[in-house]
Order: structure tokens, then C-alpha cells, then sequence
């Protein structure tokens, strides 16, 4: 499948992935994450049962913070 994932197109093996699974494969590994599906804020909570498809928009953020 094909999705866009923090605004470049990306192949992914399958139909679906979930957003926990395409974290592991993308080694997004960072304990502060902003995760977002077509717009809508996904909860850290939701990601297991949360799945992308086809086409889908994904943008995961880091949150840092400094001083």
C-alpha cells in the first residue's frame, strides 16, 4: 500500500498496518510522539487498534522540549 507519511510517500507491505506496528517499523522510538491519521489526532491509547490504509495522510511528531 501506499501512504504519505510526514509528507513523503512511502510503500508499505500489506493492506493495512496499525499505527503501533508502522512506529516499530519506522523506528519511531522517541517516548513524546504527536501521531496523526487524514488530520485527526490519534491518543497514544488508540494506536494498537488504530489501522492505516491505502492512501492514507500519517504524520508522527517528536515532542521536545529545552530551555
Amino acid at each position: 500500500m501506499k501512504i504519505v507519511l510526514n509528507n513523503r510517500e512511502e510503500t508499505i507491505e500489506g493492506e493495512t498496518i496499525s499505527f503501533e506496528e508502522l512506529m516499530r517499523y519506522k523506528n519511531f522510538t522517541f517516548k513524546l510522539l504527536v501521531t496523526k491519521l487524514n488530520g485527526k489526532t490519534i491518543p497514544k491509547q488508540e494506536r494498537e487498534t488504530t489501522y492505516i490504509s491505502n492512501n492514507d495522510e500519517v504524520l508522527i511528531i517528536h515532542m521536545i522540549s529545552g530551555g
